[in-house]
């Protein structure tokens, strides 16, 4: 048997891509960039970049997160990476040969959760940023050609991670502020799926799944009427039984 030869196989580059979600005007909105620079110049895309010789793929992740939203990470005792205030996951990898018309291409997608993001400013070879409807950005009727590459099929499924997990965890709660009313957390599960909820059925459900939802003690008017009761997020990490994503 002949020796390893790793010259024998041909190099590829490996980048992070991130789809950042956010709920913006009560509607689930993504961070798209704007390239600047071939290949697909003037096309809108997802945010990311190469990974750099020396890091690795949740530092690479880390490093486009700040770049583009502002948002610090840091590195946990575990040596893992979280972000406060925010919620960041590996999504999936991205290799089809033709992904990429530079050269072989590999894509760790990271998905990104976090309430009420700024506006961003354009950085890197980006020539605009902004946030966007997932619904404009997926939207095949739209005059605006598709996103860059494969990022509408990226950001398609960053946005199906997000609809099916809310189901059964914690997550939607990654969309909210430190406190919140029950209202907001309503309008978040509203927003990520597209649907339409019964206020009652809803506020008995997430107020009686022990350990999702906790009071502070405080109330706000911050959304116009009566008082409304403020919470945070508890330990809880699972629905159980899990709150059903109505059909559309």
């Amino acid at each position: 048997m002949p020796p390893y030869d790793p010259s024998a196989f041909p190099p590829f580059a490996v980048t992070v891509d991130l789809v950042v979600l956010t709920v913006r005007r009560h509607a689930l909105c993504a961070l798209a960039v704007r390239r600047g620079e071939p290949p697909f110049q003037g096309r809108w895309a997802l945010p990311g970049g190469f990974v750099r010789p020396d890091e690795d793929l949740e530092d690479a992740a880390a490093r486009e997160l700040t770049e583009e939203t502002g948002l610090q990470p840091q590195r946990l005792p575990d040596d893992t990476t979280a972000v406060p205030g925010a919620h960041l996951e590996q999504l999936a990898t991205y290799g089809d040969p033709k992904r990429d018309p530079r050269m072989r291409v590999v894509s760790v997608a990271h998905l990104v959760l976090a309430p009420d993001l700024p506006a961003p400013r354009p950085g890197g070879d980006a020539s605009g940023v902004r946030w966007a409807p997932v619904e404009t950005l997926l939207s095949r009727d739209s005059e605006q050609p598709p996103l860059a590459f494969d990022h509408a099929r990226i950001l398609a499924d960053g946005v199906e991670r997000a609809r099916s997990k809310i189901e059964y965890s914690s997550l939607a709660t990654a969309f909210c502020p430190p406190e919140f009313t029950v209202g907001e957390l309503r309008r978040v599960y509203e927003a990520v799926w597209g649907v339409a909820l019964d206020p009652r059925n809803f506020h008995r459900k997430v107020t009686g799944t022990p350990g999702f939802l906790v009071p502070t003690g405080g109330t706000t008017t911050r959304q116009g009427g009566r008082p409304a009761q403020l919470f945070h997020a508890g330990g809880a990490t699972l629905l159980n039984p899990p709150m059903l994503r109505p059909e559309a």
